[in-house]
């Protein structure tokens, strides 16, 4: 799977998001921790899908299945 990180020079160091996955942005001092950190906020973002979607769906009938779509 590849996503687009945007990262913008800051007076504070760098920050960050993935244009693909809204709700992952994070931040850092260099660049070098921002990718650390943009990629620990992905696992993040998908893991708290995944918890949402298990408990929404708990005790119901849902089908599962992979998807994959074509890049832009």
């Amino acid at each position: 799977m590849d996503l687009t990180a945007v990262f913008k020079k800051v007076p504070e160091g760098y920050i960050a998001w993935v244009e693909d996955l809204p709700g992952a942005n994070t931040q850092g001092a260099t660049l070098q921790e921002t990718r650390e950190n943009l990629r620990e906020a992905i696992r993040m973002v998908f893991e708290a899908n995944r918890e949402l979607a298990k408990s929404d769906c708990e005790n119901e009938q849902v089908i599962k299945e992979p998807v994959s779509v074509a890049a832009l």
